[in-house]
């Protein structure tokens, strides 16, 4: 049974504009390349590569620069060889009806007894079975991606999604030669898998740059783009640091180099025949290329690969808080210079953080010297460490900085339903009628776990319509729990006796925690 099988991208329309909410389609079993027309591709002042015969240790990627070749034959001729397809054979369940039910028993109720009849009897199986029963055959799916080589002794490079649930892994190379290989391990998180051929110790290979490519860099995708096999295609990185919201270490260079499902774990090169990332995702309404495609960073997949080869698995430093950026208004109201940083709104309980006495709307500036622009960026410094390790952070407090010393933990299957560290009364208060802040446009009542004061209703003209929401509850106000509607009131109105800009409130919505500025006095 032939098919591709895609994996969608989450819609970034919590995030992005209304452009960028449309689908992502990401090739389940690979994405990249299509066709391509290039016309003298290299402009004047790009680099001219011609490429390097093959190293005695088949290391592909050592070209050297050529002043009379014009175009990226000659890189890709040397590092062709090592980039492979990606076959995959999946094992799943599929019901005796799926595809294949008649309109009329479709249109039936579930639970329906007709629909129940054809479901346990509806489809004779291959070996006289029927329907779901425990004799019936299992049926296999085909994927189609592609990968690289990254070693002579037979380790390969691809993604995730491409390998997921495999039970029988085989790659072809550029020169026809099939070989069966095994998952030495997966990494969902950054969408990053590891293969390995047993068999041969002589595989040419490429190599990982240690350098992030610039913007308007020229580079050169090779993959499997609908099975077809090798095929090339060049192109620019069109941006880098791109968040497509799948994951918390969504750090993506941008290309434009075109790309089709099927690519998937294929690798893009620069022109000195050095793997700048590996093919991941493509943004498309119809599946097809349209110039705009995502590869891992080659930073991103060395330490993965490390990890893997090691371990088999990835285990990340972690330190145990709910970060959020720090906006304008926040930074004016807490006395920082600038909006760098990651501020702290929830502290989880027994954590590393928790432990280290890190507390809330603390702003994380540094990490082991190096400065932290934003949350995404502080996630991405805190996962390349490893768990038990001392990170050393520099953070902002009460209007100055501290440094605090962090033993990382290792990060958990988890982070959605951990604690917090805010406390606050078990007892339920009796009901009371919502309070009345008519300065600021909302009516307060108190929560009915008694922790913290809920927004019961906010004016049409309220100028916080915009920060805060029915049902929001409000656990501080600059720095003081509260659990009454007055306590709300008497934090505003002595911010304002210290003529205070802003005060501060820590909201939880649902299960998340965030800090919102809310302005007190006008000037």
């Amino acid at each position: 049974m032939n098919q591709q099988s895609e994996r969608p991208v989450r819609s970034l329309a919590r995030r992005k504009s209304l452009l960028l909410a449309s689908v992502f389609a990401v090739g389940m079993a690979g994405v990249l390349a299509g066709e391509a027309v290039i016309s003298n591709p290299t402009p004047a002042n790009a680099q001219i590569v011609q490429a390097q015969n093959l190293s005695k240790d088949n290391n592909l990627a050592r070209s050297q620069p050529s002043q009379d070749q014009i175009g990226f034959a000659d890189i890709v001729e040397t590092v062709k060889p090592a980039v492979v397809s990606v076959r995959v054979k999946t094992a799943r369940e599929t019901s005796s009806f799926d595809g294949q039910m008649p309109g009329f028993f479709r249109d039936l109720p579930e639970g329906h007894p007709l629909r129940r009849f054809f479901e346990e009897y509806g489809q004779q199986g291959e070996d006289g079975s029927k329907g779901r029963g425990p004799n019936r055959p299992r049926q296999f799916g085909q994927a189609q991606g592609s990968g690289f080589f990254i070693s002579a002794d037979g380790y390969v490079v691809t993604n995730n999604h491409v390998v997921k649930d495999a039970e029988e892994v085989e790659l072809v190379t550029d020169s026809g030669d099939t070989f069966d290989a095994k998952v030495v391990g997966t990494d969902p998180q950054t969408d990053l898998a590891l293969l390995k051929v047993d068999k041969g110790n002589d595989f040419p290979f490429v190599s990982l740059s240690g350098d992030v490519p610039r913007i308007g860099d020229w580079v050169v995708a090779i993959g499997n783009p609908f099975g077809l096999g090798g095929t090339v295609t060049a192109g620019i990185v069109s941006a880098r640091g791109r968040d497509l919201g799948s994951g918390p270490y969504d750090d993506f260079l941008q290309i434009d180099a075109a790309v089709n499902r099927g690519n998937s774990g294929g690798p893009t090169f620069n022109l000195k025949g050095e793997v700048v990332g590996v093919n991941t995702a493509i943004y498309s309404q119809s599946g097809g290329n349209v110039g705009i495609a995502f590869a891992v960073p080659s930073n991103v997949v060395a330490s993965v690969v490390d990890s893997l080869r090691e371990n088999g698995s990835v285990t990340r430093g972690w330190l145990g808080v709910g970060i959020q950026p720090v906006e304008k208004d926040m930074a004016e109201a807490i006395g920082l210079d600038g909006t760098d940083g990651a501020l702290v709104a929830e502290v989880h309980s027994n954590t590393p953080a928790a432990k280290a006495g890190i507390k809330n709307q603390d702003v994380i500036l540094s990490l082991n010297g190096q400065k932290v622009a934003d949350p995404r960026e502080l996630t991405r410094m805190v996962g390349t460490l490893k768990p038990g390790v001392d990170a050393e952070l520099k953070v902002w407090r009460d209007g100055a900085e501290r440094d605090i010393t962090v033993e990382l933990g290792k990060r958990p299957d988890d982070v959605a339903n951990l604690g917090s560290d805010s406390k606050g009364g078990a007892k339920e208060p009796e009901k009371a009628k919502p309070s009345s802040l008519g300065d600021l446009g909302i009516e307060l009542e108190r929560s009915e776990d008694g922790k913290g004061v809920a927004v019961a209703s906010i004016g049409e003209e309220s100028s916080l319509a915009d920060k805060l929401r029915v049902g929001d509850i409000i656990l501080d106000v600059s720095g003081k729990a509260v659990s009454e509607p007055g306590d709300v009131s008497a934090a505003i109105e002595s911010a304002k006796k210290d003529n205070a800009r802003f005060v501060t409130f820590r909201v939880k919505t649902g299960d998340n925690a965030r800090y919102v500025a809310i302005p007190v006095k006008k000037g």
